[in-house]
Order: C-alpha cells, then structure tokens, then sequence
C-alpha cells in the first residue's frame, strides 16, 4: 500500500515537473506581452503583470505588416492541409486497401525519405522553383509543404486503413459502390481520428517552418508569421513587447485547432499501438 501510494506520489510530481518545463515558457510569453516595457526588461521578473498594456498589441496590428504575414501563414497552412490530406488520403487508400503492385517497395520509400534531413533538397528544390518561377511566391511554400507533409501522413493513416474490415468494402461493391464511393462514405468515416491528425499535422508543420520561407521568400508582403517574427528583431535593438505579442497571436490558431480536434490527434497517433 504504501509503495503504491509513493509512486503515485513520485508519478504526480514527475508530471508537475514536466508541466512546468512545458507550460512556464508559453506562460510568460503571454502574461509579459500584456506589460509595459520597463516590466518586460526588468532586473527582476515578475509572475503577474504589476502594469496591464495593450499597446504591444495595437502596435503589431497598426504599425506593422504582422497581419499580412499573418494572412500568408493562415493561406499556405489551409492549403497545405487542404492539399495534403486529399493526396495522402487517395495515396494510403491505394496502398494499403487496394493492394498495388510494388506497394510494400513504395511504402519503404516513404520511410526513407524521413532518414535524410530537409535541407538537403534546398538547392535542388530552389533550381526546380525558380524555373517555375514561383521563387517568391505563396504557391512555392504550398508545394514545398505538401512536399515534407504528404509522405508521413500517407503513413500514419496506414493504421486506420488496414483496420478497417476488408468486408465492408466487399459489401459496398456487392451493392454496387465504385471505390471512391466505398472510400467517401465507408472507409473515411471509419478512418476520421486518422485524417484529423493528418490535418493537425500538415497545418501545424507548415505554420512553424521557417527554413525554406526564408530562402524562397524574397519580398516582405509575401512573408509568412515565422519569418516575419524574425524580422522584427532588429539588428541593435528588439522591441520585446511587439516581439511577444506577435509569439502570442502566433500560437492562437494552433491552441484553438488543438482545442477543436485535439483528441483525434490524440487518437491517431496511438493507433495501432495496441491490437
């Protein structure tokens, strides 16, 4: 009994801990963009704001082009997981329930694109871009982004599709289902934690990438908020406030998709985990 109750002890302060490695970063980033700016430099930090400002706030939004980068980052993430859940959705699909030849050999592939780090494709991704001339443009992000996300989503949805019972799918096609029937209104609904995850993942992936915004975005009016941030840090002096006001408004959008399909994040990626 009472080993029991030590470690439920030593577990709930091992998760405190935890909580408060995670958690105090994202608590200060937003509590000091609601101070004033002597408070944000302070020697002494302070837990609770002692002055309550929103000048960082209408600043960021009048006096600079965060709402433009903002819009940008909104524009690509949505179409990037608009874009990335239709293809890895048809792609799995065709993998893992149809059976194609050379599937096994393509769905090595896929993993194997994950062993080799993303800034190798820079060079040879910028020389495609640039022939297209799309350097400096918001279609060249979505394509990139589609580029890194579609291949793991294709392989987190493995899980869902191959739990799927193959006789329902036989069912639909004694009724007379064509497979994108089948795949609309049989497989998709079974397989929904799965596609919110890969939704979750291209939206978020994309709204934190900087790498490759940073090189193929030339202009500022084309920047997206992780690159635009980076500009705001000025090469003498950084305006905090409008620095942490900007971090704030930036996790809004992930905070809020996370509060929405949080749980069928959750859910797909421990699928599979236990049978």
């Amino acid at each position: 009994m009472k080993s029991a109750v030590r470690r439920r002890f030593l577990l709930a302060i091992g998760v405190g801990l935890l909580l408060l490695v995670v958690v105090a970063p994202f608590y200060y980033v937003v509590t000091s963009s609601f101070k004033a700016p002597q408070e944000i430099i302070a020697r002494t930090p302070t837990l609770v704001p002692q002055s309550f400002t929103l000048q960082h706030y209408e600043k960021l939004l009048r006096s600079s082009n965060f709402p433009t980068y903002l819009g940008n980052s909104i524009l690509v993430a949505t179409g990037v997981m608009v874009i990335c859940v239709t293809l890895s959705t048809l792609a799995a699909y065709g993998l893992y329930r149809m059976q194609l030849p050379g599937g096994r050999f393509l769905f090595r592939i896929i993993l194997v694109t994950y062993a080799f780090p993303g800034v190798l494709l820079l060079i040879p991704l910028y020389g495609m871009l640039s022939q297209l001339r799309l350097i400096d443009s918001l279609v060249a992000l979505v394509i990139v982004n589609v580029t890194f996300t579609a291949p793991f989503a294709v392989w987190m949805l493995r899980a869902f599709f191959t739990a799927i019972p193959p006789e329902l799918e036989e069912a639909a096609a004694l009724d007379g289902a064509s497979r994108m029937q089948t795949l609309s209104r049989i497989v998709l609904p079974l397989a929904a934690p799965g596609v919110a995850s890969v939704a979750i993942f291209a939206f978020i992936m994309t709204w934190t990438e900087y790498m490759f915004a940073s090189v193929l975005i030339l202009s500022d009016a084309n920047r997206p908020v992780p690159v635009g941030l980076a500009g705001i840090i000025g090469q003498y002096q950084v305006d905090w406030g409008l620095l942490l006001a900007g971090a704030t408004v930036t996790m809004a959008p992930v905070v809020i998709l996370f509060s929405l399909v949080g749980r069928n994040f959750i859910e797909g990626l421990t699928a599979g985990a236990v049978k």
